[in-house]
C-alpha cells in the first residue's frame, strides 16, 4: 500500500482530505485499517485554538481498527498475546521512550520525550498517527490491546482515551466501596467514572453537571443522585473532577470530609487559579491528586470494564452514529451534539 486518505489539519478550521503516504511497517510495527474514530473534546480544543500541537497533522486518538499488516518479527499486545492480521485493536494515546527516568519509574505518560497518537507532525517519523484517516501506523513498542468480539466499535473506541483515563483516575482515588463519591462533570469521562463508582459499590454516587441531558444520562450510568451544582453543605469522601471548571473544583474541595481524596482529570485547558487553604488540607488530612492520560495497564483494564458492564449500562448511547471523513471539519468546529461523542467511520 503506497498511500491512504486522511483528514489533514492545517491550523484553525482548515481540515482537508488528502492522500498521505503509508510507510512500510518496520519490524514490530502494526498497520491498522480504521473502523471507527470518536471525536474527543481535546481535538475540538485544538481546532478552536485552546490547545496547541504540531501542524499540519492528523488528529484523532480514540480509535478502533483491525490489523492489516505487521512488520517482520512478532508484535504483542500489552497483555502479552500475539498480534495477527484481522484482530480488532485499540492503542494508547501516549508512547514513551522506555528509558528516561520517568519511564523507568512507571510514569510513561509523562515521558520526557513522549509522543502521542493523533498529535504528531505530518512530516515527522510518525506522521500517520491520527485516527481521522483510513489507516494508522502503530510503531513497535506502542501499547496495543485486543478488542473482544462481543464489544462493539462504538463502545471500544473511547477506551483509547476517555475510559482508560477514568481507569487511571479511579486507581489514584483508591478503593471506592462504601465511600461517598461525587463526580463533577458528566461528559464522556464523567459518565464512565459514575459507572465505575457504581460498579465498585460506592455508598453514593452524586453526578454534578449543569446540563439536564447529561444528568439524565448519569442516572442511567448508576448515579444515585444528580445535581446542577455542588451542595456546599454536603460532605464527600472522593471527588472526581472532569469538568475542567476551576469554580466547580473550588467548591468541590470544600465538600471533602476527613481524609477525603480529590482526583483532578478535567483541567486540560487554562482556567482561573484555585485557592487551597493549607490549614483545611492539614486538619482534614486531604489528598489532591492529578491524572493526565494513563499507563499501558489501564488500556486492557478499560476494555475489561466495558465488557463486564456492556449490558448494565447503555454505552452505545454515548456515541453518535458514524459520519464520513468529509464531514469531520463541521464536527470539530461546530457545536456539540446531544451525544458526548461524535464518531467517524473512514
Amino acid at each position: 500500500m503506497d498511500s491512504t486518505v486522511a483528514a489533514v489539519w492545517r491550523g484553525g478550521e482548515d481540515i482537508a482530505l488528502c492522500e498521505v503516504p503509508v510507510p512500510v511497517p518496520q519490524p514490530g510495527d502494526v498497520l491498522v485499517r480504521v473502523r471507527l474514530a470518536t471525536v474527543c473534546g481535546s481535538d475540538r480544543h485544538t481546532v478552536s485554538g485552546r490547545r496547541s500541537q504540531p501542524c499540519p497533522s492528523i488528529l484523532g486518538h480514540e480509535t478502533v481498527g483491525h490489523i492489516v499488516a505487521i512488520g517482520a518479527g512478532r508484535a504483542r499486545a500489552v497483555d502479552g498475546r500475539p498480534l495477527r492480521p484481522g484482530q480488532r485493536v485499540v492503542w494508547s494515546v501516549t508512547f514513551g521512550c522506555g528509558t528516561c527516568d520517568r519511564c523507568r519509574a512507571g510514569v510513561t505518560a509523562k515521558c520526557r520525550t513522549v509522543r502521542k497518537a493523533g498529535h504528531e507532525a505530518l512530516d515527522s517519523d510518525w506522521g500517520l498517527s491520527g485516527g481521522y484517516a483510513r489507516h494508522v501506523l502503530l510503531p513497535h513498542g506502542l501499547a496495543i490491546a485486543i478488542v473482544d468480539d462481543d464489544l462493539p466499535d462504538k463502545i471500544a473506541a473511547p477506551a483509547a482515551c476517555a475510559t482508560s483515563t477514568v481507569m487511571a483516575a479511579i486507581e489514584r482515588a483508591g478503593h471506592l466501596t462504601g465511600r461517598r463519591v461525587v463526580v463533577v462533570g458528566a461528559g464522556m469521562l464523567g459518565l464512565a467514572a459514575v459507572a465505575a463508582a457504581a460498579t465498585a459499590e460506592a455508598s453514593e454516587v452524586v453526578a454534578v453537571d449543569p446540563n439536564p441531558r447529561r444528568r439524565d444520562l448519569a442516572r442511567l450510568f448508576g448515579a444515585t443522585e444528580v445535581a446542577a451544582s455542588l451542595d456546599a453543605d454536603r460532605n464527600h469522601d472522593v471527588l472526581l473532577e472532569f469538568s475542567g471548571s476551576s469554580a466547580a473544583l473550588q467548591q468541590g474541595l470544600r465538600t471533602l470530609d476527613v481524609q477525603g481524596v480529590a482526583v483532578l482529570a478535567g483541567a486540560v485547558a487554562p482556567d482561573s487559579p484555585v485557592t487551597v487553604d493549607p490549614e483545611t488540607v492539614v486538619r482534614r488530612q486531604l489528598s489532591v491528586l492529578g491524572v493526565h492520560n494513563y499507563e499501558p495497564r489501564h488500556l486492557p483494564a478499560a476494555l475489561s470494564f466495558l465488557t463486564a458492564t456492556r449490558t448494565r449500562f447503555p454505552w452505545s448511547e454515548l456515541v453518535a452514529d458514524p459520519r464520513t471523513l468529509a464531514e469531520l471539519p463541521a464536527l470539530l468546529a461546530g457545536p456539540g451534539g446531544p451525544s458526548p461523542r461524535y464518531s467517524i467511520a473512514p
